[in-house]
């Protein structure tokens, strides 16, 4: 298999990145990536969690943003289109981050087509179903009308709000069992029926890199679970004869 970075076409995917000012490695290697690595694939692709969390699009110009914007956006300039799906940490992303970092925003889930593939990409966290007192929360503040309210309040009292979230998500957490935090599978296959059966279904959110041969209905469905970026980066190169998980040293 053809490892990332070589000439030949192809798209790169990654999520889950949690760029924050508390890990600055993360930062620096996400850089790295899109200056050596991205910048020769025709696309790439983030599936969400970009961001440890946003805050709202007037924050741009914050420094711990202003870096990672700058290197986006020389990386759209370069020649490589680049994707965004809203996650569960950075759905408040807008339309001046996406004019600021040259990003093009796609709805979640979104269906393309590479390399004579079609394929379902998504963050992944609306699967988590089994998940019920976090599919509440996710369903309001999702709402248009939560995030007019949200976004009338000062920066700072936004980050404050988001910070006692985290907390209290992790508290919470720690209550839950592994299962409950994974996609429900009855979802999945709900899913891969609406879009009729692609033949590649990315995701990430789960933080459970893996590789899944699905049966439905008569048909064959590879379902993609991207890394995180914690310890090492993670990344997902397709090409027109297949994909690979390659990492990336931080």
């Amino acid at each position: 298999m053809n490892k990332i970075g070589n000439d030949s076409s192809h798209s790169l995917f990654i999520s889950d990145l949690h760029l924050c000012a508390s890990r600055p490695a993360i930062t620096k290697a996400f850089i790295q990536f899109l200056q050596k690595t991205a910048v020769n694939a025709e696309k790439l692709f983030i599936l969400g969690d970009l961001f440890e969390y946003w805050a709202g699009d007037d924050d741009l110009l914050h420094a711990d943003h202003k870096d990672i914007i700058q290197a986006i956006k020389a990386l759209g300039d370069a020649g490589t289109e680049v994707f965004l799906i809203h996650g569960n940490r950075d759905f408040l992303i807008g339309d001046q981050f996406s004019k600021a970092a040259s990003v093009n925003l796609l709805p979640d889930p979104s269906e393309i087509n590479l390399y004579g593939k079609r394929i379902l990409i998504s963050h992944g966290d609306d699967l988590c179903t089994d998940d019920t007192r976090y599919q509440s929360f996710r369903a309001q503040v999702r709402s248009a009308s939560w995030q007019a309210e949200f976004l009338s309040y000062p920066l700072t009292s936004r980050k404050a709000q988001i910070e006692a979230l985290r907390l209290q998500s992790e508290q919470e957490k720690s209550h839950k069992s592994e299962a409950i935090m994974d996609v429900n599978s009855d979802a999945v296959s709900a899913l891969l029926r609406q879009h009729e059966y692609p033949e590649l279904f990315i995701h990430g959110h789960t933080h459970r890199p893996n590789t899944h041969i699905i049966e439905i209905d008569g048909h064959q469905c590879q379902r993609v679970v991207l890394g995180d970026w914690y310890e090492q980066g993670s990344c997902l190169r397709l090409d027109e004869y297949g994909f690979s998980n390659e990492a990336v040293k931080i």
